[in-house]
């Protein structure tokens, strides 16, 4: 069976989603949150299930074989039944979860009721589907692969090799409650904001705080306490101080006691946001930085590999990514830009396909361009029942890039839709970046974030260096780098508090209607440059479908959309 049809599926926890391989090739993948419009929801993936198929033209009795990116049994016995077993705390979380058990013990058979395939699906360890998910596509031959995230079956992380097509795991013994995903998640919650949801939030506080300032009434500093609490306890090692958490014990706490009596209260997301709050962000950031970068420096040195591939939900820290990047450790990086766990389905399609035919599917893709796409009839008659004006400029791009210009904020709607949450040129909103203000104007106008927030920039791939202080490209959107101080004052609405940005490298290969507008813009005003921001507002998923991004637009202050061909300016409504 050399072409064999598979689905995969992240099934049972967040962000669910689906994927469809024909023999090799990753023809289509899709979250659920962009049907139910949800962000990162837990529902079965349904509705991207039938999407994928459609995407793919197949229907679900021509699929081989399902994948889950995820064990239930084991999850089960690892984190429930054999912590219960060690304390009366984990014994009364298990009776508590029991729902929650039953629920994801029952996921092989939710699977067969919702497709209607009634083999056994094969069920792969998590942050093995993490590791495949990045591995394969980079197209490295030999790699150092790591995964980080809140908690699989029982890790909390994974560290391997690749080597010609195969992955061999070196460490997986950190475990759950030992995570620095789910520690990111618990100072998310502190802070006021959402867990498993708002961690990026967290990123981009950070650096308006002070790591190594004085905690409030204590003689220690905020880094000096973040490193008692994560301890680095061996090469690959390190520790979740049991005595500042709650998560491992009661639902919706995440911190101790303890924890609250050192640094105070948790902050409602109403109350004022201080110094103090700040440099909780900061000190966080950088213990998961220090964290880390002390891992990698180990792991390269003993395997001698140059190159890093990474995912799972903490490798979406662009950060982090650009400390490794900006380190120098690896000559090259690559992180895939699904890399939460809706990037496992994508995973758990490669090793299927692997396990099912003996060959690994290393070639390098680096197109997740696979979600949702719409003919040109389909989007023309969008606009005719909403009965908006419209029209299809000769020149589109030329066009585009002078609205720009003038300082309009435009709805990019173009192709299929991006996999993962980063709007890579197919579902963004766009302005130029300059002056500085204009990064104000779209938070008020359109995207209503907190305004410290940094937005990000998209730049023609041969002059990055020009603007940038990056050594590869970055056509995701998840490497942060420094910005080149004399290029500062010209895109100032990309540039954050401490001189970075998170840059998306654009070739015409990668996404060449994105690229011919960048070009254009850079025509007009001399600057390769746009600021790129994805095409929702707070709250929402990235849209997948013209009429949602038609809706964005009438319910924000867009000026501008562009959907396919067509155009629809609002001056004109």
């Amino acid at each position: 069976m050399n072409k064999p049809i598979i689905l995969g599926l992240n099934a049972g926890g967040h962000d669910t989603a689906a994927a469809v391989m024909i023999g090799p090739e990753l023809v289509a993948a899709m979250e659920e949150e962009r049907f139910t419009l949800i962000k990162h929801t837990t529902s079965f993936p349904s509705n991207a299930i039938a999407a994928c198929l459609k995407a793919a033209g197949i229907s679900m009795e021509k699929v081989d074989a399902v994948a889950i990116g995820f064990d239930p049994n084991a999850f089960i016995r690892e984190t429930y039944l054999q912590s219960a077993l060690e304390s009366d705390e984990r014994l009364e979380f298990l009776v508590r979860d029991l729902d929650s058990i039953r629920h994801i013990h029952n996921l092989a058979n939710k699977v067969r009721q919702e497709t209607g395939f009634q083999k056994e699906p094969l069920k792969i360890r998590h942050h093995l589907c993490h590791l495949a998910s990045t591995y394969f596509p980079s197209g490295f031959d030999h790699a150092l692969i790591a995964s980080y995230d809140g908690i699989a079956e029982n890790e909390t992380g994974m560290l391997a090799v690749g080597h010609d097509g195969q992955i061999e795991r070196f460490y997986c013994e950190t475990r759950y409650p030992d995570s620095l995903g789910l520690f990111y998640s618990a100072i998310t919650f502190y802070l006021g904001w959402k867990h498993h949801c708002d961690e990026g939030i967290i990123m981009g506080l950070a650096p308006f705080g002070d790591p190594n300032a004085r905690v409030p009434e204590q003689d220690r500093t905020y880094i000096d306490i973040f490193r008692e609490i994560i301890p680095i306890t061996g090469d690959y090692s390190y520790s979740i101080n049991r005595k500042w958490i709650a998560y491992h014990q009661v639902r919706d706490t995440w911190v101790s006691r303890h924890f609250l009596d050192a640094f105070g209260p948790k902050r409602d997301y109403k109350d004022p946001l201080t110094r103090h709050h700040k440099n909780i962000a900061a000190a966080l950031q950088t213990r998961l930085e220090e964290v880390v970068l002390h891992q990698l420096t180990i792991a390269r040195k003993r395997f001698g590999l140059k190159k890093l591939c990474l995912a799972g939900g903490v490798a979406l820290n662009c950060s982090m990514n650009g400390k490794i990047e900006k380190s120098r450790l690896f000559d090259e990086l690559f992180v895939q830009p699904a890399s939460g766990d809706q990037g496992v389905a994508v995973g758990a399609c490669l090793l299927a396909y692997q396990k099912m035919t003996g060959i690994a599917p290393l070639r390098k893709n680096h197109d997740f361009y696979k979600g949702s796409g719409f003919t040109t009839e389909e989007t023309e008659e969008v606009l005719q029942r909403a009965g908006v004006p419209y029209v299809r400029p000769s020149d589109l791009y030329a066009e585009t890039a002078r609205q720009l210009a003038d300082g309009r904020i435009v709805g990019w709607f173009q192709g299929r839709a991006e996999f993962g949450p980063r709007a890579l040129g197919n579902r963004s909103i766009l302005c130029r970046p300059f002056p500085g203000s204009m990064r104000d104007t779209l938070n008020m106008r359109v995207k209503f974030r907190e305004e410290f927030r940094p937005f990000a920039p998209a730049v023609l791939a041969e002059r990055a260096q020009q603007f940038f202080q990056i050594m590869q490209e970055s056509p995701h959107m998840l490497i942060a780098c420094d910005v080149v101080p004399e290029k500062k004052s010209e895109i100032a609405a990309v540039v954050h508090v401490d001189g970075t940005c998170r840059v998306q490298t654009v070739r015409p290969e990668n996404n060449p209607r994105f690229r011919r507008l960048l070009e254009a813009f850079d025509a007009v005003t001399g600057c390769p440059v746009i600021l790129n921001t994805s095409f929702n507002v707070k709250g929402q998923p990235i849209v997948d479908s013209p009429k949602q991004a038609l809706d964005c637009f009438l319910g924000t202050n867009i000026d501008y959309l562009v959907l396919g061909d067509f155009v629809v300016d609002k001056a004109k409504l």
